[in-house]
């Protein structure tokens, strides 16, 4: 695993993500429930940035059509989009957070 330096916690606002790029893929960085999170930073139906969404009850919202999708897998709670988004493995190391781009927890392959 390669762990890379996403962002710092002082980042976040409450019920937002942060967006970060690492090796070229765009991640979006959210924290629910005590706990930090990465996806890939696509809807998989609207090719649309999901860190422009809300962050809420540990899903993040496409802004474009109101999918929700969950933080740990990934997947689409809610229409219209059927297909889950990748997933990354998290760390925390002080106020800093680190994710791993070349693993996903998922399974998904980014796009």
């Amino acid at each position: 695993m390669a762990f890379q330096r996403a962002c710092a916690v002082n980042e976040f606002r409450e019920g937002e993500a942060v967006a970060v790029t690492l090796d070229g893929i765009d991640v979006a960085v959210a924290h629910a429930e005590g706990e930090y999170f990465a996806l890939q930073d696509l809807c998989s139906h609207a090719h649309v940035a999901l860190s422009e969404g809300e962050v809420e009850d540990c899903a993040i919202e496409c802004w474009m059509h109101g999918t929700t999708f969950d933080l740990r897998t990934g997947k689409p709670q809610t229409p219209p989009a059927t297909e889950p988004v990748a997933t990354f493995p998290v760390e925390l190391h002080g106020d800093e957070i680190h994710v791993d781009v070349s693993t996903t927890l998922n399974g998904v392959t980014p796009s």
